[in-house]
């Protein structure tokens, strides 16, 4: 269990590493590693209101507003009042926002390139088995 531990603490730190530089390439420096996460979730959701944003990220709502609100002063976000209930509002990524996401998955297809480039096919198919396994439990 000790190497285990070892293992997802180097890979978790050589991903956030990964995630860094890209955030240096692309210019942008001053986003958190949450926020940026939340920027993931948000389009991965296509468009939630807090609620949902906060059922996926697993935080209390009054927490995933602050940072929503974060987000929203710094241009990556903004909230569009729904069309079918006006009380109800919607997170939609800016084109700033966008951008990030897009930087932020070129982060994780480079991870994954370099974890390609070290393992044959057989490998490879193996460790897509394991963390489907995984990932599904999680």
């Amino acid at each position: 269990m000790k190497k285990i531990t070892e293992l997802v603490s180097r890979l978790s730190h050589s991903l956030g590493e990964m995630e860094e530089l890209s955030k240096e390439k692309f210019g942008f420096s001053e986003l958190t590693i949450t926020q940026m996460h939340y920027i993931e979730i948000i389009s991965k959701l296509e468009n939630p209101n807090v609620t949902e944003l906060a059922g996926e990220l697993k935080l209390s709502k009054p927490t995933v507003t602050v940072g929503v609100d974060r987000l929203i002063e710094k241009g990556y976000i903004e909230k569009v009042q729904s069309d079918g209930d006006r009380r109800n509002s919607h997170l939609h990524l800016t084109e700033k926002g966008e951008k990030i996401n897009q930087m932020h998955d070129y982060a994780h297809n480079r991870f994954a390139e370099l974890i390609s480039e070290t393992m044959e096919a057989e490998e490879l198919s193996k460790l897509e088995e394991l963390l489907e396994k995984l990932t599904s439990k999680i």
